[in-house]
């Protein structure tokens, strides 16, 4: 596995957790119909907050963990590569591409559901599921493009 395929996985994981993480604590204010702008205020706080610090702190560890377990199963120590290559540019600007696309339909959805009388912070609220959705999308398309060989 890839440098990139590794921090491309532990982007994966991590975005996999916050979504679950999100939906969890919004299934209940969406039931419940009290849209109280502080919690879900609260909520988004955590969530972006959350989103960066577990995807710096597990890429670098996922990092230091796998080098250490590779020079113990090696005997040696060799240093990482940390080469990109067009091969891995084009691979990150396709699941670039089909995250953007995923997220212009979910804010277009999102609108839709303001105009249709849907309260502004559901609006929002849906922004922030299709943002991370289109994070997840984006990474399982990069590791299938890796995956393929492309």
């Amino acid at each position: 596995m890839s440098y990139q395929e590794k921090n491309i996985t532990v982007s994966l994981v991590s975005h996999l957790f916050i979504m679950v993480y999100y939906l969890v604590n919004l299934f209940p204010i969406i039931q419940s119909g009290e849209w109280i702008a502080g919690k879900l205020y609260g909520l988004w706080a955590i969530v972006i907050g959350v989103n960066i610090l577990v995807t710096i702190i597990g890429s670098i560890l996922t990092n230091i963990l796998l080098t250490i377990v590779e020079s113990i199963r090696s005997q040696k120590y060799e240093d990482p590569r940390f080469i990109t290559d067009e091969r891995d540019n084009l691979i990150e600007l396709k699941g670039v591409r089909v995250s953007y696309i995923i997220f212009s339909v979910g804010v277009l959805i999102s609108i839709f559901a303001f105009i249709f009388g849907q309260p502004a912070l559901m609006m929002i609220s849906l922004i922030f599921v299709f943002s991370i959705l289109a994070e997840i999308v984006g990474d399982i398309t990069q590791i299938t493009l890796y995956r393929r060989g492309l």
